[in-house]
């Protein structure tokens, strides 16, 4: 880029990071000074950590942590009262879901449940593209959507290759055998048609001229089963609150802005809104690359009622050997599926919202004091507790007989090792992610204290006289732009308060705009950089920039489409979104 740059610009572009991080709070200093309100000094501090989130001059973790020092020092809150947010109870549950996710990652079940699930659907070009994007849109509901990725993507090239290689042993011997019946028919006919000896008398076949198309088919299949990955692992981490980063940035600042509105956002109602749109978008996300990559000669693709090829063969071949080496399933394995059955049981029988949950049946109160936290950190307990083997019961009258082995017996543990390792989990745990949910919390806490989101709202009012679904629309294709170039997550932390805002302003359900909005801040389809998903599959190579801009801006359409629809039909009801709640109301007038 510097090289590319005129001379002039080159030592601006040396210096870029240093500029941004020195220049930025010397050229926004006049805002506090000449306005020496809280509001204002809150602001200050939002638009400084705003421009380092979307240029990445300092680590995005390192940013968020500028409000434990700059809020106490300007007087906007205590240090005590920052420090309480970036490890608050969404924090929390958060935490807990991912220790349940590496336990899931550390004996390979989810590599064993992807496999099974292939083998079940089949390996029919289109099958096998639906099968992948199943696979790893349900595995991205539980763990992150890196790891699902960086699981997934191999098994893909995998099953591509081989499909490849069979292709050219087919092709090869087909033309071997071509070659030996013509030589065999042309001997035959020498008399009656001498040129036809000339024709192959060098021992070479004329080159199918349908071998170019066939590889621009063979390329055109491989972007599209690449790309069905990261778009699947994007798709599918909205389905459930803890899948992926923005789900949790809105659980956490509903609960900063509005702390008494009733739970309305948990893990069953979040799940009956978004698990929904996740199932529209994924179809129309598989039709899309169908029609992109593969075109739509059905009968091809789907192959019903037809024999399978020798790629196809060759593809569950590559699919069961991979099952095969995972052997039967493991003890340690078994036990990691009960307790994350258990966990998500447990999720979604606390406070369906139809009947009592589990918690005010068995816990006086306990709807006020058990939030989606507690499970998840006590499933992640029993996994540092349950062992990974079963355990060996030595009586206490043990034979005598063999006295070193006794011996070793007596010195080795009751319990073997557990089903997880602090170790393991301190080296997975993604800790940044942990301090960019805090720091968002702790801007939305301050954003509220200060009084700057009441005067935010305030000059939002106009736009009270726009239809509130064209509202959500056009706020909804701003994050989807905006989020191509800044993380999801710091993307949420930074819209989601204004929307509130602008929500209480309006007089209409501060969900009505923060759903679309946190959902669509998950729409990262266009760019490598957008998401790690999306680096992933660039860095194998099969994919160009200008291959994931086209898909993406039309995955990103369909995004906005599906949110909107889910926002304007079942999401109505569910949340009652027709009314403006009182704990909205009261928060305004505080």
């Amino acid at each position: 880029m510097q090289k590319m740059a005129p001379t002039c610009l080159r030592p601006l572009l040396r210096y870029r990071s240093f500029a941004i991080l020195f220049f930025t709070p010397l050229l926004l200093l006049p805002l506090p000074v000449t306005v020496p309100t809280r509001e204002a000094k809150c602001a200050y501090i939002i638009i400084i950590m705003a421009v380092y989130w979307c240029t990445e001059v300092i680590p995005l973790a390192v940013t968020s942590l500028m409000p434990v020092v700059f809020f106490p020092l300007l007087g906007v809150q205590s240090s005590k009262s920052v420090c309480l947010q970036y490890l608050n109870d969404t924090n929390m549950l958060f935490v807990g879901g991912l220790i349940v996710a590496i336990s899931v990652e550390q004996w390979n079940l989810h590599k064993r449940i992807a496999l099974r699930v292939l083998l079940i659907l089949g390996v029919k070009p289109a099958l096998l593209m639906l099968g992948f994007m199943i696979v790893t849109a349900f595995l991205s509901m539980w763990i992150s959507n890196t790891a699902t990725t960086a699981m997934m993507v191999p098994i893909v090239q995998a099953v591509l290759e081989q499909m490849d290689n069979t292709e050219y042993d087919v092709t090869m011997m087909e033309q071997a055998t071509g070659q030996t019946n013509t030589v065999i028919e042309l001997q035959e006919k020498n008399v009656s048609d001498p040129t036809s000896v000339q024709v192959i008398s060098n021992g070479q076949v004329p080159d199918d001229p349908r071998s170019s198309e066939e590889k621009k088919m063979k390329k055109r299949i491989c972007k599209g089963m690449t790309l069905c990955v990261c778009y699947a692992a994007s798709i599918g981490g909205t389905a459930t609150l803890t899948g992926t980063g923005p789900n949790m940035v809105l659980k956490g600042q509903m609960n900063q802005l509005y702390p008494n509105n009733n739970d309305i956002v948990n893990f069953a109602s979040w799940f009956g809104f978004a698990f929904p749109n996740m199932i529209l978008m994924l179809v129309l996300a598989w039709l899309w690359l169908q029609c992109s990559f593969m075109g739509l000669n059905f009968k091809k693709s789907w192959g019903c009622g037809t024999e399978r090829t020798a790629k196809e063969k060759a593809a569950y071949n590559v699919l069961k050997a991979e099952m095969k080496k995972l052997g039967p399933i493991s003890y340690a394995e078994f036990n990691v599926l009960i307790m994350f059955v258990l966990l998500v049981l447990l999720w979604f029988s606390r406070h369906p919202g139809f009947v009592k949950g589990w918690a005010s049946r068995l816990f006086p109160d306990g709807e006020k004091y058990i939030t989606d936290s507690v499970p998840a950190v006590f499933i992640a307990l029993l996994l540092f507790i349950l062992p990974a083997t079963k355990p060996k019961f030595v009586g206490w009258n043990s034979s005598m007989s063999d006295p070193e082995q006794t011996e070793e017996d007596i010195k080795k543990p009751f319990l073997p090792a557990p089903l997880l390792d602090w170790n393991v989990v301190q080296r997975k745990m993604p800790w940044s992610i942990v301090l960019l949910l805090g720091g968002g919390f702790a801007l939305a806490d301050a954003s509220a204290n200060s009084g700057l989101s009441a005067w935010l709202g305030h000059q939002m009012t106009p736009l009270g006289s726009i239809p509130p679904w064209a509202i959500a629309t056009v706020l909804s294709l701003i994050i989807a732009v905006f989020t191509e170039c800044t993380s999801n997550v710091a993307t949420a932390t930074l819209f989601l308060p204004v929307f509130s805002s602008m929500a209480e302003s309006v007089k209409i359900h501060p969900l009505y705009v923060m759903l679309p909005g946190t959902l669509s801040a998950s729409f990262a389809f266009m760019l490598p950089v957008a998401t790690p998903p999306n680096a992933i599959v660039f860095s194998y190579g099969h994919i160009r920039v200008l291959d994931m801009v086209r898909s993406g801006i039309v995955m990103n359409i369909i995004g906005v489409f599906c949110v909107t629809l889910a926002i304007n039909t079942w999401g109505r009801p569910l949340f009652e979104l027709d009314t403006f709640p009182t704990w909205a109301n009261s928060t305004t007038n505080q």
